[in-house]
């Protein structure tokens, strides 16, 4: 086996106990509630966005430990969604996740004018956060609207036919709301898995 098999960053440790608020624990288990007996596993991406918002913005191995035990699944189970869902964090991240599509229709629509400009206007490349910690620029596969490409998501919104304009506009704005706490709305808990 390999010498760097255990090196990866999802079994990176950083020691500290978790646990939720009880307000959220309350949220999970309604969330669990939702699922028949013995199927909690099927809560595991709602308890996952809870804990991203709950513990910094990120998930570690830590974290991802309590969560397995929560659900009484196997911790390799959670680290096998957290590392397959681009919503989920294991490095720290600005306020702002500004995801850009790289496939074909929106390459093909100027996503790799709009990729490069983003690099440029925020000063980082692709992976990295700015200084000031307010954003986080990263490419992704398919965000599913191929036909507004090109096409980028902040946190939960999506942003279409993107122009270097337009991506001016929506930076300039964000700026505006750094001091701002993150609103419900951009928050994907609350905009996607607490809805009955």
């Amino acid at each position: 086996m390999s010498e760097n098999y255990n090196k990866h960053k999802i079994y990176e440790r950083n020691g500290k106990t978790y646990a939720f608020s009880d307000t959220s624990l309350q949220r999970i288990k309604e969330i669990i509630g939702r699922y028949p007996e013995a199927k909690q596993k099927s809560a595991l991406i709602p308890v996952l966005h809870i804990a991203q918002e709950e513990f910094g913005g990120s998930l570690n191995a830590d974290i991802m430990d309590y969560i397995a035990g929560l659900l009484n699944i196997k911790p390799i189970e959670v680290y096998e969604v957290a590392t397959f869902y681009t919503q989920f964090y294991l490095d720290k991240v600005g306020k702002f996740m500004i995801e850009i599509c790289q496939t074909g229709p929106c390459l093909s629509c100027g996503g790799d004018d709009m990729i490069d400009y983003l690099k440029e206007k925020l000063g980082i490349d692709v992976g990295e956060t700015t200084a000031d910690g307010l954003f986080t620029f990263k490419t992704v596969e398919c965000l599913g609207a191929c036909g507004y490409a090109p096409v980028m998501q902040v946190n939960t919104c999506f942003h279409q036919n993107l122009t270097k304009e337009s991506i001016d506009n929506i930076i300039d704005l964000l700026r505006t709301q750094a001091n701002e706490p993150k609103s419900n709305d951009d928050k994907w808990v609350e905009k996607f898995c607490l809805k009955k």
